[in-house]
């Protein structure tokens, strides 16, 4: 008997290849779908890759035909200073091509499509705890059309009138594939040129790249997924703080002495945007990249482990020293 075959669009991004290697293990034969080629040695032997682009129908069909399930990854991802002409871009992508992969996995009978959202479409918790019936209040474009994203996936049935989909809300992701603001963290707390802003106190929602991969596969196999919003974290929250602590130890040094306070320094930041503005120029951190910084984001998880029975194997500690020891393997 074959192994059920499963699609993973968006599969050379930085989570990509831990969710490929970890369907492999669980006995699926995968059909990876990217824009770009994979690294070689990224996917285990035997994934099947296909280059394309979701927002092209005729793809999207081909690649869904004969599959049994979609975990659906491909998107345009955050972007703080994202520019308004970038956001036709981003309801092409995020939007369109998730309502293409969807209206293709219905007309294939496919029998659950996994979408990758974020926990960004609650906006900031301001000292509560946001569960999945918190109302979302996305403050980004990113955020915005993946909420956008989910609706398409909600919405559909598979042929028995069940639910088609399942949404996954991930906290903020990290491993060695890391990008963004946390990729940025980690290289100027090496070089020792970071100094945090606050008070360190307000909190995040983690998830290391190898617990999504698992969460990935008990939403495609477990019943009780179908139709279903999953906030997916490591089951804690976190200070900026104690995210800086882990970090600073993997890599072996010390973490920064001293913090500078946010108001002033919010203050400072915004006349100095305001300045360059006149000028025509973006400065790198401004208002809101601070705001960023200090804001609280905690979410539960709760749902996810009490439904599915998923239990987080990374905590701060070891996702971090993990993540190190393999950026330097591969450096």
């Amino acid at each position: 008997m074959s192994s059920p075959l499963v699609l993973i669009t968006g599969a050379t991004g930085a989570i990509g290849p831990r969710v490929v290697a970890e369907l492999c293990r669980a006995g699926y034969a995968v059909r990876a779908l990217s824009i770009d080629q994979p690294q070689h040695g990224s996917f285990p032997g035997g994934v099947e890759v296909r280059t394309g682009d979701i927002t092209d129908p005729a793809t999207v069909r081909s690649a869904v035909n004969g599959v049994q399930a979609v975990v659906h990854m491909a998107a345009l991802l955050h972007n703080l200073h994202c520019p308004p002409e970038l956001y036709e871009k981003y309801e092409r992508i995020n939007v369109g091509g998730t309502a293409h992969v969807v209206k293709a996995a219905s007309l294939a009978h496919v029998e659950r499509v996994v979408l990758f959202s974020t926990i960004a479409v609650y906006g900031a918790s301001n000292g509560s705890v946001l569960t999945e019936k918190s109302h979302a209040n996305p403050d980004t474009v990113y955020a915005k059309t993946k909420l956008a994203a989910e609706q398409f996936v909600l919405n559909a049935r598979r042929r028995d009138g069940q639910p088609l989909g399942t949404v996954l809300r991930l906290g903020a992701v990290y491993g060695p594939g890391l990008k963004g603001n946390y990729h940025r963290l980690l290289l100027a707390l090496a070089r020792g040129k970071f100094i945090p802003i606050g008070d360190g106190r307000n909190r995040r929602t983690l998830i290391y790249d190898r617990d999504v991969a698992r969460a990935t596969v008990l939403a495609l196999q477990h019943p009780l997924a179908a139709g279903r919003i999953y906030n997916v974290s490591d089951g804690r929250f976190h200070a900026i703080s104690d995210i800086i602590q882990a970090m600073s130890l993997a890599l072996g040094r010390n973490p920064p002495a001293f913090s500078l306070p946010a108001a002033p320094i919010r203050l400072a930041a915004g006349l100095l945007e305001d300045t360059a503005r006149l000028f025509g120029r973006r400065l790198p951190v401004g208002r809101e990249t601070i705001d960023k910084y200090t804001e609280d984001i905690a979410v539960s998880s709760e749902r996810i482990q009490a439904e599915l029975q998923f239990k987080p194997c990374y905590d701060l500690m070891a996702g971090w020293a993990e993540t190190v020891e393999e950026l330097k393997l591969r450096s």
